[in-house]
């Protein structure tokens, strides 16, 4: 499938040509894993705890750093895909704009320390996370939505060889 995923760096140095391939592959696991047939577009931006930290204080009124943001363009069910995604796709395109994402990699680099595992294994899951997101998971309580999104999670890193545990 010919998505398209447009990853840019606030920061020079902040990331590498290495770092921008494996979200991309972690992107394309997650689509074809949940059974979206549609090329997309997705937008990441990469980068540091501060920059993180303005784009949460400007878009949710919460003046911290975190680890990811995910801006979906669409309010869809999750686990229920549409059964066409026609009315989804930009007419000039054809693509799909399923939204945005930023990372810090900062925090990333952090978590993966405190966690015990890679920062290669954190961004590849703050990535299927932002993108479980886009197509309408969330995690607002510890219940059932929470549990089937980390399941998802893990399905997903288990398909690209990034196992791990819950988060």
């Amino acid at each position: 499938m010919n998505n398209r995923i447009s990853i840019t760096s606030e920061f020079p140095g902040i990331s590498t040509v290495a770092m921008k391939q494996h979200i991309k592959k972690c992107v394309a696991a997650a689509l074809r894993v949940e059974g979206v047939t549609a090329p997309c577009e997705i937008n990441v931006l990469l980068t540091n705890d501060q920059g993180i930290r303005e784009i949460n204080k400007a878009y949710r009124k919460i003046d911290s750093a975190t680890d990811v943001l995910s801006f979906p363009m669409f309010e869809l069910e999750p686990g229920k895909l549409p059964e066409s995604w026609d009315e989804y796709r930009d007419p000039d395109t054809r693509l799909v704009p399923l939204g945005d994402m930023a990372i810090s990699l900062e925090r990333a680099k952090a978590q993966a320390k405190e966690f015990g595992h890679s920062a290669e294994r954190e961004v590849g899951y703050l990535t299927v996370h932002s993108i479980l997101h886009l197509l309408g998971y969330d995690h607002v309580d510890e219940g059932p939505m929470k549990k089937q999104m980390r399941a998802h999670e893990e399905a997903i890193l288990a398909e690209i060889e990034l196992p791990g545990e819950e988060k």
